[in-house]
């Protein structure tokens, strides 16, 4: 069986490229993005995703029925993808659709590891060389992890740049130990 993040790549694609020429990237990101929590709750996925007594037609209602109110044409995705019997891979396909929206957007969302609490200030200033650096806007986050001793682990995408005492001790055991 296709692995779950190759079935959901061409669904994103076209959910995409449809909400990009449609000017709906927001409201696509919002509405897809909670279906995909639905379907990850494993409430849901248990007693309907997995139900083989229900139809793919009969699931994929349920979601609308479950979801609410939405944009018609994300319905009518959502019906394609469920018609394909790939409700299940929602979740990547969202998570793929807002990777894709980041690119467009020249966004990125980085995550700041920290030894300590990082003040409003601290954070501007990563954020601006970041900025610089990466050429796309920046959303941080932030968390704390006091074995770091000192410094930042920056994750941003694909991209780690560890600053870290911890990570700086390691690379000189490294260094030593060849």
């Amino acid at each position: 069986m296709a692995e779950t993040s190759t079935v959901a790549r061409p669904y994103a694609k076209a959910a995409f490229e449809y909400a990009r020429d449609h000017k709906a990237l927001e409201v696509w990101s919002e509405q897809l993005t909670s279906a995909a929590q639905t379907v990850a709750d494993a409430t849901f996925a248990a007693k309907v995703v997995g139900n083989p007594k229900l139809s793919q037609g009969q699931k994929t209602e349920l979601l609308l029925d479950i979801c609410g109110e939405l944009d018609e044409s994300l319905r009518n995705f959502l019906r394609s993808v469920g018609s394909q019997g790939r409700l299940a891979a929602l979740p990547a396909i969202a998570e793929q659709f807002d990777a894709l929206r980041a690119r467009e957007e020249k966004r990125v969302d980085v995550t700041i590891v920290s030894a300590f609490d990082l003040d409003a200030a601290q954070q501007d200033k990563l954020a601006i060389a970041l900025k610089k650096r990466l050429n796309r806007e920046i959303s941080i986050t932030t968390q704390v992890d006091r074995a770091l001793m000192g410094g930042v682990i920056l994750r941003a995408g694909d991209t780690v740049i560890d600053g870290s005492v911890r990570g700086r001790l390691n690379r000189l055991r490294d260094a030593l130990s060849a």
